[in-house]
């Protein structure tokens, strides 16, 4: 005869009363309100931009981002400030409402990340005003097989061989000579601006130099150069349209 086991119906119990072990978390890991709250003390990445030749200055950064921030000019004290003050450091200084503070941090990481408005990309400025012009340079395009220029078809407005590039030259030059080690292939169009009918120039305030029929323009940083619109509500914006709409239907009823 055998004894029969004990029955394990305890130790069972216990397993599911039994507290389980903590769920530790990584170290790296940061909850989201905390995550948040993180982002709006410290920028999102610390490294301060080197000024270009078409914003030299903060004064000029904040001129050409409109929206009236050129009065809060004296609130930053410098270049290296207004990449690095935070959020509640800058209400503490008196940019207010928040909207404006956040089109600021807004417009200071696409500075930063080098996704500039028009002109951000020009080398030489003389005095917050540029000049571009269109230069002919040897096509790129070339035989895949001889590795000669491709001549193209002949056109009135193009030399064969050559194509047309929009190129900003020194001030009151009417030539752009490369710099030493500088090939055309390092040339690129500056960033905004077209080349229409094979000879206009064509962008946001470029202005045409005399006597160039619109090959040559000319561009001032001057304020809201880059400015982002804002939008003004319609019959009380989208969630009181209808509303507003039924009453002035019902106004027009009553004149009836």
């Amino acid at each position: 005869m055998f004894a029969r086991p004990p029955r394990q119906t305890s130790s069972i119990l216990t397993s599911f009363l039994r507290p389980s072990a903590p769920v530790t978390a990584p170290q790296s890991y940061i909850c989201q309100p905390c995550r948040r709250q993180l982002h709006r003390g410290i920028p999102e990445d610390g490294r301060v931009p080197p000024p270009t030749p078409f914003v030299p200055d903060v004064s000029t950064f904040l001129k050409l981002i409109g929206r009236d921030m050129s009065k809060h000019e004296t609130k930053i004290g410098s270049w290296d400030e207004l990449f690095t003050l935070s959020s509640p450091q800058l209400k503490e200084r008196g940019i207010d409402p928040p909207r404006t503070r956040r089109y600021l941090l807004r417009w200071r990481e696409k500075f930063r990340k080098g996704d500039y408005g028009i002109g951000g990309d020009l080398q030489h400025v003389q005095d917050g005003v540029a000049e571009l012009r269109v230069v002919e340079v040897p096509t790129l395009k070339r035989d895949p097989v001889t590795g000669e220029p491709l001549a193209g078809p002949v056109s009135t407005s193009r030399s064969p061989g050559m194509q047309k590039l929009i190129v900003n030259v020194p001030n009151g030059s009417p030539t752009y000579a490369l710099l030493p080690g500088q090939t055309t292939a390092d040339l690129k169009k500056p960033r905004g601006f077209t080349l229409k009918n094979g000879y206009i120039i064509k962008g946001k305030q470029a202005h045409p130099l005399k006597g160039t029929y619109g090959s040559g323009v000319v561009l001032k940083a001057v304020e809201g150069l880059w400015e982002h619109k804002r939008g003004h509500k319609v019959h009380g914006g989208e969630r009181r349209r209808a509303e507003t709409l039924h009453k002035m239907r019902v106004e027009e009823n009553k004149k009836r």
